[in-house]
């Protein structure tokens, strides 16, 4: 339940705690210390309070000291105050100074005149709470006020200002004075603590002295239940159950509940009350005869009671304030410990709590009251060394503390959502106060800490090991605290567009270490060396954690992903930085705390995701590759783009995934290039590997006849002639695929297919150097100074696809080569290597072969690029020699020469190089056809030359090339080896001509040295 009072001139309220401990909404959270009294509310504490204070200071000035107290009836048009009263107080008319305040810390009040006490107008009460504090909360609380007369002012006394500070009517006030006349008449020597004060009140005040029956029955009630509380719930002994004036006690006020029981003079119901009270007051723990009463000095109603009174001390129109008179007060109230059982250990607990508990009802707004607790704690801390402490004070002692501290920990543990610039302050006013109640609680037996409880360990925490904790779990908090306003929800997070969250959460983060370091740092600082290193470390802690959960949801390089890495990593700098600014007096130099901190890397996470981008754009190259295997099929891809589709289309990737590479924005080093580079390139050679697989040269080359013996009667030419003679027609070796004067080219689908590879390869080639220089000369690559020496090849070489364009090199070769041998030897095999010569050399010229050549020469130019051509016209001029060669040496029974045939052989061969060379000398140069033919050459040399020189030159070579030198009596000359490589100075070269040389000599030379059989057919 909330108390709220309304206090004049002020615009809010100011709640108290109620004793079950329920608090109000502004200490919701703050429990209360000392037990439950049920039944009993604050304005019944308040009542019981004032009633026990004045009893225990009657005799003192203004309660009606030095002479018999007064009843004062407010019809008698009196001043309220008892007959032989002093009218002025120690201290009348002088400044008043207190000690207390002075000791406290607390500021003195400020009065429209500094140098009287309060004062009061003679005419009117000045004990009256509606003329001090107007309208109170409590419906008991009768308001009331009197016609102000015009009469000078006076200072309060001490009794009139504990009267008003407690909101004590003058109807209560003078029912009490009555009935402690009456009771005290003739004893005004007893002490306070033996006078049963409820139990006379009911014996003296009878229903006519209040307003109405209900009134009367609501008081009635309350003091039955102080009697209750005192003497049957807590009381200070045990009582036993078997008690039979306990269980009488019980019975009436049971009976109370109902209607008011009678308090008559002859009422059975009063005596049985008195009897019963007087009973259980008047105990001790053995039995025996006693003459100390006991009725409000059990635990927890003795500090209940007191704690109502020590509220008295500030001041009603601003309860943030101690009046000035608290030295008097609390000298008032030591009159009260023999009846409430109170000793100076426990008025400085209960003071303590009340100065820490008003400090958080008015709104924590008086840092002067949380400064007053930490001196008064200190006092606490002096009575808790004493070895004589009773268990019940130690029960308090570590109740109160506990609650403190949890109170103060639990802001210290959000700190950042507690205090701000303006209030750092009172942060530091905090900390000392929990560091010292935490020092007091380690000495109470069997008390344990919670961060030792979390911990596992009973060992004692430092001051620095709790700021380390605080620190931790404020930043902690603070970060929840962002999530919740971002809307993160760690388990739904890889399912949400958090990009822009994280970053901003980034930001955040950076702007709370920012005001940790410039705030708080420095006040934490004084308990712990590092404070701003571990606000860093946990803060990265945090962040990380939360980037971590990220990165495993999302495992691609995406620029959501780079933009937050980025951002973690200036954000981690940052934090490095304070905890390297903050470790500088550290004895490690702040390398432990440092530890702590595991490293985002998002550097090397951002290097892998490259590698993995790089790795799956590799591996969607080689797929393209493989479809592109299946379904290329070497036509052009139109007549301005006279290449492969296929390598339209590797092209068009690799430049996008270089466009793609460079548009990520992260730093790209050299390492990074190399392997984006060696990604395309193994592509590219794979590549270059599939457009070179046409076969070989060796394919489309005859198979060389055995070599044979020449006849000159040859069955062959006879069959030839005699048909020839008979049916009328040309010899066959005449090309008859001229049509007349416009031959047709004989470049076969095939060959021109293998054209569209070499046009492919050269489109690669040009590519490559396209994409080399987009990588060499790209401004966002960063030097990598390791592995400079495994890198330095690429670096001479200046090129990242050196392997490619060496590749594309040996293939251009290869697939010239074979396209040229495919023309000549297959293509074109029916009017070169298939007619020359065919017969006899007179009537089967080349020119028929050279027109089909040309034509095809040029449908090669017409297909092939440019830039291409040089090497394919090259590889068929080769092919073209090699094939002239192959007639010459080995073409077979159908062919036969003599010495005589020599200038025609000459002069054809010299028709053939003319092709070439009327190619231009930007295809090919007249020295490399001569160079090329020279072997040819050679070797129609050897055919002008006569047989016996023949002869005699091939026994030479062959004993040389043999290894014998000189053929001696009865030897043989050695069978030399086709070795393929045909030249003038080639035994097996010359052993050929002789076995295509007509002649008688030649016959026998054969047939003598190698038994060579001779032709058939």
């Amino acid at each position: 339940m909330v108390q709220r009072i309304r206090l004049p001139n002020k615009t809010h309220y100011c709640p108290r705690p109620d004793p079950d401990g329920s608090g109000s909404e502004l200490a919701k959270d703050l429990s209360w210390p000392f037990g439950k009294l049920d039944g009993l509310d604050r304005d019944d504490l308040r009542e019981a309070a004032y009633e026990i204070f004045f009893t225990a200071c009657r005799s003192s000035p203004g309660f009606g000291g030095r002479s018999a107290l007064t009843y004062y009836n407010p019809s008698d048009g009196g001043d309220g105050i008892g007959l032989g009263s002093p009218m002025k107080s120690p201290g009348v008319g002088m400044v008043v100074n207190s000690r207390v305040k002075r000791a406290l810390g607390l500021k003195m009040m400020k009065r429209s005149n500094p140098s009287s006490r309060r004062s009061s107008s003679c005419g009117s009460n000045p004990m009256s709470p509606s003329a001090a504090s107007g309208t109170v909360s409590s419906p008991r609380l009768v308001a009331f006020s009197t016609a102000p007369q015009p009469r000078m002012r006076r200072p309060m006394t001490a009794a009139e200002i504990a009267r008003q500070q407690m909101r004590v009517t003058e109807q209560i006030d003078n029912r009490l004075r009555k009935t402690l006349m009456r009771t005290l008449v003739g004893q005004m020597g007893r002490r306070a603590e033996t006078i049963i004060l409820p139990l006379e009140l009911l014996r003296h005040l009878k229903p006519s002295e209040f307003n109405d029956s209900h009134e009367y029955h609501l008081w009635q009630k309350r003091q039955l239940k102080i009697l209750d509380a005192g003497l049957l719930i807590q009381p200070a002994i045990p009582i036993d159950k078997s008690n039979k004036f306990a269980t009488k006690l019980r019975d009436i006020i049971q009976a109370s509940e109902m209607k008011a029981i009678d308090t008559g003079k002859n009422s059975e119901t009063m005596k049985s009350l008195c009897n019963c009270v007087m009973s259980l007051a008047w105990r001790s723990p053995d039995g025996s005869p006693t003459d100390v009463c006991h009725w409000a000095d059990g635990y927890p109603l003795n500090v209940h009671v007191y704690i109502a009174l020590l509220y008295s001390i500030f001041d009603i129109k601003d309860e943030t304030l101690v009046v000035d008179e608290v030295d008097e007060l609390l000298e008032l109230m030591k009159k009260t410990w023999s009846t409430l059982g109170i000793n100076r250990s426990i008025h400085n607990l209960c003071f303590t709590w009340v100065l820490f508990e008003q400090y958080i009802m008015t709104e924590q707004m008086e840092s002067d009251l949380l400064s007053a607790s930490l001196a008064m704690l200190t006092e606490v801390a002096n009575d808790a060394k004493k070895v004589d402490r009773e268990p019940m004070y130690v029960k308090m002692l570590a109740s109160v503390l506990t609650e403190m501290k949890r109170w103060l920990e639990q802001r210290l543990l959000d700190y950042h959502g507690n205090f701000e610039r303006g209030s750092v302050g009172i942060m530091e006013n905090i900390l000392p106060l929990v560091f010292l109640a935490t020092k007091i609680l380690e000495d109470v037996p069997g008390y344990i800490s919670e961060a030792q409880l979390e911990k596992g360990e009973v060992t004692k925490d430092s001051d620095g090991n709790r700021i380390d904790r605080y620190i931790r779990s404020s930043l902690r908090n603070a970060f929840a605290k962002m999530l919740d306003e971002q809307c993160v929800n760690y388990e739904a997070l890889e399912a949400q567009e958090v990009c822009q969250v994280l970053i901003n959460l980034a930001n955040k983060t950076e702007e709370l270490a920012v005001k940790e370091k410039e705030i708080f740092s420095h006040v934490l600082k004084k308990w712990h060396p590092i404070a701003a290193g571990v606000a860093a470390v946990t803060l990265h802690s945090c962040y990380g954690t939360l980037l971590k959960q990220y990165l495993t949801g999302t495992p691609l390089l995406t620029n959501e992903t780079i933009s937050i890495l980025q951002r973690a990593g200036r954000l981690e700098k940052l934090l490095i930085q304070m905890v390297v600014e903050d470790s500088g007096e550290c004895e490690d130099g702040g390398k432990a705390i440092v530890r702590e901190m595991v490293p985002y890397e998002v550097d090397s996470i951002l290097l892998r995701l490259m590698k993995h981008w790089i790795h799956e754009r590799s591996k969607k190259g080689k797929e393209f590759f493989q479809r592109s295997k299946d379904t290329e099929t070497w036509n052009p891809k139109s007549k301005t783009e006279p290449y492969a589709h296929s390598a339209v289309d590797l092209i068009k990737f690799s430049k996008e995934t270089v466009e793609n590479f460079f548009e990520i924005p992260v730093n790209k080093s050299e390492n990074l290039i190399f392997d984006l580079a060696d990604g395309l390139e193994h592509i590219f050679k794979e590549y270059i590997t599939f457009v070179a697989s046409c076969g070989s040269k060796q394919s489309y080359l005859p198979t060389l006849p055995p070599l044979t013996r020449c006849s000159q009667n040859s069955k062959f030419i006879k069959l030839w002639k005699r048909a020839a003679c008979s049916v009328g027609v040309e010899d066959p070796n005449q090309n008859n695929t001229d049509d007349g004067n416009h031959p047709r080219p004989s470049t076969s689908r095939g060959t021109q297919r293998l054209y569209i590879r070499l046009n492919t390869l050269h489109y690669l080639q040009s590519q490559l150097h396209s994409l080399d220089k987009t990588l060499s000369l790209s401004s966002k690559v960063t030097p990598s100074p390791q592995n400079q020496l495994n890198n330095r090849s690429r670096q001479l070489s200046r090129s990242y696809f050196e392997h490619s364009r060496s590749s594309i090199q040996v293939s251009f070769q290869h697939v010239s080569e074979v396209a040229a041998y495919r023309l000549i030897f297959l293509d074109s095999n029916s009017v070169f290597f298939g007619s020359l010569f065919v017969g006899d050399v007179t009537n089967s010229r080349i020119r028929p072969a050279l027109r089909i050549l040309k034509q095809n020469l040029t449908l090669l130019c017409a297909i092939v690029t440019d830039r291409a051509q040089p090497l394919a016209l090259k590889e068929v001029m080769k092919a073209s020699f090699e094939a002239y060669l192959m007639v010459l040496l080995a073409g077979g029974s159908s062919r036969i020469f003599s010495m005589f045939d020599h200038p025609m052989i000459e002069e054809d061969f010299d028709h053939l190089k003319r092709v070439f060379y009327t190619c231009g000398e930007t295809l090919i140069v007249e020295d490399v056809v001569e160079r090329e033919a020279e072997t040819v050459e050679g070797v129609i040399a050897l055919m002008g030359q006569s047989t016996e020189q023949l002869i005699e030159d091939f026994s030479i070579v062959a004993c040389e090339a043999s290894g014998i030198g000189v053929v001696g009596v009865g030897q043989k000359l050695p069978m030399p080896p086709t070795t393929g490589k045909w030249n003038q100075s080639d035994p097996n070269t010359i052993l050929r001509i002789l076995c295509y040389r007509n002649d008688r000599a030649a016959n026998h030379f054969l047939k003598r040295t190698f038994q060579l059989a001779k032709r058939r057919g």
